[in-house]
């Protein structure tokens, strides 16, 4: 009679500390058997400011993805960070491959970007990361 080996189960307690006490370092979990897969996480780029108004905002360039155009070449868009002394606040949804531009002491500009190609501008509030569309 054939029988299968017993599954190894974590305690709770187990579980908690690998989970809980890893700060803010993400844990990667594979779940496939086969061969690892390649991680952009490597040839991310780090950080980089893009932007210092005078009343010490910043605007930094934070996440990464590359992108192809229709001819098949490949660039990188970046997301926009609003650094002050106590606060960091994502801009959600603004890829952009532009250097922002300061409108007023609360707001700033940059296109959107996608595939490659330039789109619409929008103007992000510093207080909230909110970008909106300008008019046209």
């Amino acid at each position: 009679m054939y029988r299968n080996p017993p599954i190894p189960r974590l305690s709770p307690l187990l579980v908690w500390a690998l989970v809980g006490c890893g700060g803010d370092r993400a844990v990667k979990v594979t779940t496939s058997s086969g061969p690892p897969a390649v991680s952009n996480e490597s040839t991310a780029p780090p950080d980089s400011l893009a932007l210092r108004l005078p009343s010490g905002t910043e605007v930094w360039y934070t996440l990464a993805r590359e992108d192809h155009d229709s001819t098949g070449a490949t660039c990188l868009e970046r997301i926009l960070e609003i650094r002050t002394k106590s606060r960091k606040i994502p801009v959600p949804l603004l890829y952009t491959r532009d250097v922002p531009r300061a409108i007023n002491d609360s707001t700033v500009s940059a296109r959107v970007w996608n595939r490659c190609a330039p789109g619409d501008e929008y103007r992000v509030d510093l207080r909230t990361g909110q970008p909106v569309r300008t008019a046209k």
